[in-house]
């Protein structure tokens, strides 16, 4: 049993994701911030002008979506890493 333990912990893709799921709970972190600033603007200037701001709103789902395959990366429900190591998403995201 420690000797396949001792195996498991010489590989270097174990590390490597490791190091990627560092860099990609920084960013998770980082994301919560610029979600309170777009839905504090939205909400701003849905007072002011009575509508949504179009690009904001689109801006707003592309970041749902990358927080999710960050999310789905994170807890090993997927092995594609999300932006910057794929493209940045567009619209909803694919299952």
């Amino acid at each position: 049993m420690k000797e396949e333990i001792k195996q498991r912990l010489q590989k270097n893709e174990i590390w490597q994701r490791g190091l990627y799921m560092l860099f990609f709970i920084i960013i998770y972190g980082g994301t919560k911030l610029l979600i309170t600033g777009i839905m504090l603007f939205q909400f701003i200037t849905i007072i002011l002008t009575g509508k949504m701001n179009d690009y904001l709103l689109k801006f707003g789902q592309n970041l749902s979506t990358y927080i999710y395959q960050i999310a789905r990366f994170l807890v090993f429900s997927s092995e594609q890493r999300p932006f910057p190591f794929s493209e940045w998403p567009d619209g909803e995201p694919n299952q």
